[in-house]
């Protein structure tokens, strides 16, 4: 599945070198803005314990993990929704992407110029990344009233009609600076249209990482910086994760015996950035199945309420076109009862229909016919 979360922040709050970190590529990470004008895009593998566990059961000739797709994007700067800053090209690379990580400075330090001579402030760099976003959809929102408006009040149009409630609600809180996501008295419903037909910016699910001093990183009830922003993530109903990008970095160079001995040393049982790529998948609402067999033991992607057929369409479009059923057992079975033939034997592998809606974790052989 293609979905991918775009990494945005002010200038020099350490994107890159959290970009550098997630995918071990090595992208300009310089001390300026713009250091980073086209966004660099990185494929990361998902971590899962339940496949390093199915791995070591079947001993297969392979495994694959599920991956991911992040974008590393150039700073945006005041003004870019009037394309100050390149504020265009950036805010273009925002609307390609499915979710948004947002990256905060959170540090301290003389060498690590500000895009300001201001001094840090979270809560200020969140609110200028905000404007910026509710700028660029506001002047959609406004084009797009200016069109439906004269129908719904004129001609009547059903479709028209319902938008405007919408549309005024969304307007409403965009000219307070606010994101969409934000906009009080809609239903689920009318945010999902939304979602599907306006193609707004700032109503992008996101999370927060708080980029901390590697000093704060392990006190992080004590720094000033991350209570912040994890307060206004809490408002916003979102995640925010602590990270030092400076420390993930060194982290991603090691190799993994000694990843995990560093990560002990922390107190750690894993990396931030192990959390910020599940907490990702998660954003988007994804889950992962599994396939395994002496060949291949292989986490899959799908978006959660797929049916079993789209499912089997991942791994191959004859498996949807020719789906007769799909044999399935969850993962907590699996390793409840130890091995395949006891999760049968204790009747927990089903037969499912075309009409089955999977579920995370669930492991499963698909049957076809072409």
């Amino acid at each position: 599945m293609s979905l991918k979360a775009g990494i945005v922040g002010l200038p020099n709050v350490g994107k890159s070198t959290l970009f550098n970190a997630i995918t071990n590529s090595h992208v300009l990470a310089e001390n300026y803005p713009f250091a980073t004008i086209d966004p660099n895009t990185g494929v990361v593998i998902v971590p899962d314990e339940r496949l390093d566990y199915l791995t070591e059961m079947w001993q297969p000739k392979k495994k694959v993990n599920a991956t991911f797709e992040f974008y590393d994007i150039a700073g945006l700067v005041k003004g870019a929704s009037k394309g100050e800053g390149l504020g265009n090209q950036f805010l273009a690379a925002i609307r390609e992407c499915d979710a948004i990580v947002e990256v905060v400075r959170c540090f301290d330090s003389e060498q690590v110029l500000r895009y300001n001579e201001d001094p840090v402030d979270p809560a200020n760099d969140i609110a200028t990344i905000n404007l910026e976003l509710a700028m660029s959809d506001l002047s959609a929102v406004n084009n797009r009233i200016g069109k439906q408006e004269v129908k719904a009040r004129i001609a009547k149009d059903k479709v028209a009609m319902y938008e405007m409630p919408i549309l005024l609600s969304l307007k409403k809180t965009l000219e307070n600076g606010d994101p969409a996501r934000l906009a009080k008295g809609l239903t689920s419903e009318q945010i999902a249209y939304a979602k599907k037909n306006f193609f707004l910016l700032s109503l992008k699910p996101i999370l927060y990482v708080a980029n901390v001093a590697d000093s704060d990183y392990t006190d992080l009830e004590h720094c000033a910086y991350y209570q912040i922003v994890k307060g206004i993530a809490e408002k916003e109903h979102a995640e925010c994760i602590p990270v030092s990008c400076a420390i993930e970095y060194e982290i991603s160079q090691l190799p993994p015996d000694e990843k995990k001995e560093f990560l002990a040393s922390l107190g750690a049982k894993e990396s931030g950035l192990d959390k910020l790529v599940k907490a990702s998948y998660k954003l988007l609402n994804l889950s992962t199945f599994f396939t395994c067999g002496k060949d291949e033991c292989r986490a899959w992607t799908f978006k959660n309420g797929m049916l079993a057929p789209q499912c089997a369409g991942i791994i191959h479009s004859d498996f949807e076109r020719g789906f007769i059923k799909a044999e399935v057992y969850d993962f907590d079975s699996l390793k409840k009862y130890g091995s395949e033939e006891a999760v049968k034997e204790n009747g927990k592998l089903r037969s499912e229909g075309k009409e089955y809606v999977m579920k995370d974790g669930d492991i499963v052989f698909f049957r076809f016919n072409v």
